[in-house]
């Protein structure tokens, strides 16, 4: 067997990338708003079928100016999945709203919205929905608790940029959704993300919030003949140089998809005879939704054998990490929000979980080592 490590992701090289990047340095713009920028928000329009993109310098600026759009305040709630990115909470929290920790669903690690209607109050202004590894959450429960409380759902779609649930693509189902471009996700320019709308209104405030609170994109559009301060706002808009990236990027994501599916699949083609033996349980899609191979995990029956596991694949040269700390455990968990109820899914799904290598040029004699490894692991 090979020594060479096989490492747990690797951003993407998309083959114009370093042309866009040229071409942005012999020009005279390079902060945002630019070619790219522009070209990049139509692919990503394409992709998600939003009537309207922002592009951002990370997706937690998006998610912190869904809080701005939301007008969240000291006296609102905002209920999150203690399963969750930091940025997750942090973003809402942020705005000086609490936020309220709910559990998960256990085949998904997705939100449940049992757990949600079992903590909202009246002070509850939004719900933020994350799609785990680019798996639609329960959007019917999520949306059905919204429209009959009037509260905004928000979809946290960092994983999740072409994945869909019953034919609607992800990020433009609720609310407000919002994407990343981190590189560790599937389409990357090292940092970024956007802010996807269906909402004109919202729309036309979001365009202001990311100029720091200016009408400088009306202004660009000669819409005006000059800018001014017209409400509160952050620099939330990303250079030239990200925006060239992430265009170059976006050219080739059916090529990337391909490559992240191709090594889903044989994932979950060769291990579900040894998750049976081992009582592990595999990542799932439910028939209703396409996923988007961000991730592959599976789950240990203890968090003890989790670990070994982890160490086992460690000494064969490859990278199989776990993933997020409850945020309802967490020091910030404990100053910032509540836990109205035990989050019991959410502590045993990450104590149990690891994720499978998983990118594009992963090679296939790659993807047997890793299966190799784990097979010969017993739990």
């Amino acid at each position: 067997m090979s020594t060479d490590r096989v490492i747990f992701s690797r951003p993407y090289r998309a083959r114009r990338e370093l042309a866009n990047l040229e071409a942005v340095l012999a020009s005279d713009h390079s902060h945002g708003d630019g070619q790219f920028t522009a070209s990049a928000t139509a692919k990503l329009k394409a992709i998600t079928g939003a009537p309207h993109a922002l592009l951002t310098t990370s997706c937690t600026s998006a998610l912190e100016m869904a809080g701005l759009l939301l007008e969240l305040g000291p006296d609102d709630e905002v209920i999150v999945p203690s399963f969750a990115f930091t940025s997750t909470a942090t973003s809402m929290a942020l705005r000086g709203a609490t936020c309220v920790f709910a559990d998960i669903d256990p085949a998904t690690g997705n939100l449940d919205p049992e757990s949600v209607a079992a903590v909202l109050t009246e002070r509850t202004k939004a719900v933020v929905a994350i799609h785990y590894g680019g798996v639609a959450a329960d959007m019917a429960g999520l949306l059905e608790l919204a429209n009959a409380h009037g509260v905004a759902v928000v979809e946290d779609n960092a994983h999740g940029l072409g994945g869909a649930w019953r034919g609607r693509k992800l990020g433009t189902i609720g609310t407000m959704g919002t994407l990343s471009f981190h590189d560790t996700k599937n389409v990357h320019c090292g940092e970024g993300g956007a802010l996807l709308l269906t909402d004109e209104i919202l729309m036309a405030r979001a365009e202001i919030i990311r100029e720091k609170g200016t009408d400088r994109a009306r202004f660009l559009r000669g819409a005006v003949d000059k800018y001014s301060w017209q409400d509160i706002g952050s620099s939330y808009l990303p250079s030239e140089l990200n925006a060239a990236v992430l265009d170059a990027q976006l050219d080739e994501f059916d090529a990337i998809q391909a490559g992240r599916h191709r090594v889903w699949d044989a994932y979950a083609a060769a291990l579900p005879d040894w998750a049976r033996r081992n009582d592990v349980r595999l990542m799932s899609v439910p028939s209703d939704r396409e996923h988007t191979a961000h991730l592959y995990y599976l789950r240990t029956p203890t968090e003890r054998r989790r670990d070994d596991l982890i160490a086992h694949l460690a000494a064969q040269g490859i990278s199989a990490p776990f993933h997020y700390i409850p945020l309802d455990s967490s020091p910030a968990g404990f100053k910032l929000g509540r836990t109205p109820r035990a989050c019991a899914r959410s502590a045993e799904f990450s104590a149990t979980v690891v994720r499978l290598p998983l990118w594009p040029d992963l090679t296939d004699a790659q993807v047997a080592r890793v299966v190799d490894a784990v097979t010969a692991f017993t739990v």
